[in-house]
């Protein structure tokens, strides 16, 4: 279903559910979410980021609200948000636990990001361990190899290398395909099919945070096996108010420690030429 079609649904929903998005603007009365199934629950809060009606209800009101979506109804809720992203730029705060080591400090990379075909730049900022350095992903040219350069000394000799490589490997257990927004919540989704056969509906719990100056719906969930299973033994998975995808995650292993902790930070989205993906751009150092 296109989106179009998908939002003109929000209000025969929210009439189903005897709340219309808006309404808790003006009312103490919040609708049961747990009583619609899940794609009634991703419309209806489609409806309620665009219109509004989230970033108006309090601390209280939120975690009521939202404890009663499913597991399945946040998966669809996010993962049609993202869908309707196909160009994009972001930029994100990324620390990831490799050979076994955490870095002190987070990196900062702006991302500008295409989904189909998938195109990436990335250029990592002042700040981060790795300043400087800049990699570019294109599928039409060559999907299976990035192309980048480290920062520093270094920036002036730029290579092909494989996605599985020992240069794309070095910082982070994800392939470069896997940093954008589209990648978390499907995986997410995959996740939920597990969590189906193992009886998990709900999350273990729902808590309001602020986060890079953001009012944040975090949602905690906890798998009985863990690793290797699931993704994660804990997670913790935050959106924000006024847009359908996730803005942090917080991924912790079967002996209870962080081994991934990201945040998706200023996300615009953009019409790109075809300059932004080439490696010939001035504007980049390649």
């Amino acid at each position: 279903m296109d989106g179009r079609k998908w939002l003109g649904r929000i209000c025969c929903v929210g009439m189903l559910a005897g709340f219309l998005p808006g309404a808790a603007a003006a009312s103490d009365t919040l609708p049961d979410l747990s009583k619609l199934g899940a794609d009634a629950q991703a419309q209806w809060l489609t409806g309620a980021a665009h219109d509004g009606t989230l970033d108006k209800l309090d601390d209280d009101q939120l975690v009521a609200l939202f404890k009663g979506v499913s597991s399945e109804g946040l998966a669809s809720y996010v993962e049609h948000g993202v869908d309707q992203l196909g160009e994009y730029e972001f930029e994100m705060d990324r620390q990831e636990r490799v050979n076994r080591r955490w870095p002190n400090d987070p990196e900062h990379i702006d991302v500008r990001y295409r989904q189909s075909p998938m195109q990436i730049y990335a250029k990592w900022l002042p700040g981060g361990p790795h300043k400087g350095q800049e990699v570019l992903y294109d599928e039409t040219r060559k999907p299976d190899q990035m192309y980048g350069h480290l920062g520093g000394l270094l920036s002036a000799v730029s290579i092909w290398t494989s996605l599985n490589g020992t240069f794309a490997r070095a910082q982070s257990n994800h392939s470069v395909r896997d940093i954008g927004l589209q990648y978390v919540a499907h995986r997410y989704a995959s996740e939920v099919e597990k969590f189906r056969a193992a009886g998990i509906t709900y999350p273990s719990q729902v808590e309001v945070t602020h986060d890079h100056g953001m009012r944040l719906v975090v949602f905690i969930w906890e798998t009985p096996e863990g690793r290797p299973t699931y993704y994660a033994k804990r997670e913790r998975l935050g959106i924000d108010l006024k847009h359908p995808w996730f803005r942090c995650v917080e991924s912790y292993d079967n002996d209870g420690q962080l081994f991934e902790k990201i945040f998706y930070n200023q996300v615009v989205e953009r019409q790109f030429d075809d300059s932004t993906f080439d490696p010939k751009n001035p504007d980049y150092k390649f």
